[in-house]
């Protein structure tokens, strides 16, 4: 099911086309999940795991793949790429996830009201794409029943520096795309507001990755 009418989604459909999933699907098939993959898959397993999962701007599949080998047993992929969904398509087929996991086009923004909540809400480099994060995050969070967990890009001189001049790469060839670095400290303001606690806080040189419980005891 396609709706995509922001313009975050214009971006999105011309920076992640065919050749960069058919490319990171390559990637995944030769050397496994990537870093923040991997820590968002073990983060959500150390709490227990659950049934059901959202994996959000979930690109070839990757992070769904994984956590539904470690038993989840059903999942709904959402990206804003039509690219993307149709390579996690027929990527989930070969795995025999076909009939357990479902892919719907466009901003989960957009999506969300027609979506059932599931157990685990997962974003991987995902929130670092939007504008403002506050829909994105209240989305995500308002469709969590236990867990939520995502990577962000450390609000720190250096990445945005690095991501400053990308933007302005992107700006002088007329890409719509931009890629943003967001105040850690006002998202995980949003998260505890909305009842969840960080359970685990994990960290690359660019990445962190945090995983909340909701109802947890503050830590």
């Amino acid at each position: 099911m396609s709706s995509c009418c922001s313009s975050f989604c214009t971006g999105a459909q011309e920076i992640f086309t065919a050749k960069v999933a058919e490319g990171d699907l390559r990637k995944y098939r030769r050397r496994g999940p990537n870093k923040t993959t991997r820590l968002l898959r073990d983060g959500v397993m150390a709490m227990g795991g659950g049934e059901s999962l959202i994996d959000i701007g979930g690109g070839i599949g990757a992070l769904s793949s994984e956590l539904m080998a470690q038993g989840f047993r059903r999942g709904t992929l959402v990206d804003a790429s039509p690219a993307y969904v149709g390579v996690a398509r027929r990527a989930a087929a070969e795995r025999g996830l076909a009939e357990r996991l479902e892919f719907r086009e466009g901003d989960f923004v957009e999506q969300a009201p027609q979506l059932a909540p599931a157990d685990a809400v997962v974003m991987d480099r995902v929130v670092c794409c939007y504008p403002a994060y506050e829909p994105l995050l209240e989305a995500a969070l308002a469709h969590s029943r236990k867990l939520f967990a995502f990577a962000y890009p450390h609000d720190r001189w250096d990445v945005r520096l690095v991501i400053g001049g990308e933007n302005l790469f992107r700006q002088w060839t007329r890409q719509a795309f931009r890629a943003y670095v967001h105040p850690e400290p006002a998202m995980s303001a949003l998260i505890a507001s909305r009842g969840f606690r960080r359970v685990s806080r994990k960290k690359t040189f660019v990445w962190s990755v945090d995983v909340y419980m909701r109802g947890a005891p503050p830590r």
